[in-house]
């Protein structure tokens, strides 16, 4: 059961862009969603996750003060508004969902994985 992303896009620095990824009715019961990147150069990163049962959140220290995730029950989607947007690559934002995890985010192994929007932020 593969989450959707939606909401990626170009922005210039200092801008914000919001995120949101549709979780099927039919999925799992998840212990945590997250957000994940690929920049390219880099290691897969994981930018923020929200745990299901108590809604504790983690934030990467690189992205934490500009960065909000959410979680909209009602239309079980999750959410990533991206504010103060800093220069960067094209990268891939995907949202993975996880019956497991480490603290806080979902291991990835374990998770359902969307196949990624994409974000440009460059002036």
């Amino acid at each position: 059961v593969q989450p959707v992303e939606s909401g990626g896009g170009s922005a210039q620095p200092g801008g914000s862009l919001n995120l949101s990824c549709a979780v099927s009715a039919d999925a799992p019961t998840y212990y945590s969603i997250g957000w994940f990147r690929d920049v390219p150069g880099k290691e897969r990163e994981g930018v923020s996750c929200i745990r299901l049962d108590d809604r504790r959140t983690y934030y990467a220290p690189s992205v934490r003060g500009r960065f909000t995730i959410s979680k909209d029950n009602s239309s079980n989607t999750l959410h990533l508004q991206m504010n103060g947007l800093r220069p960067v690559a094209p990268s891939v934002y995907h949202c993975a969902a996880g019956v497991a995890g480490a603290t806080t985010c979902p291991y990835p192994s374990l998770a359902d994985w969307g196949q990624g929007t994409q974000v440009t932020v460059s002036a």
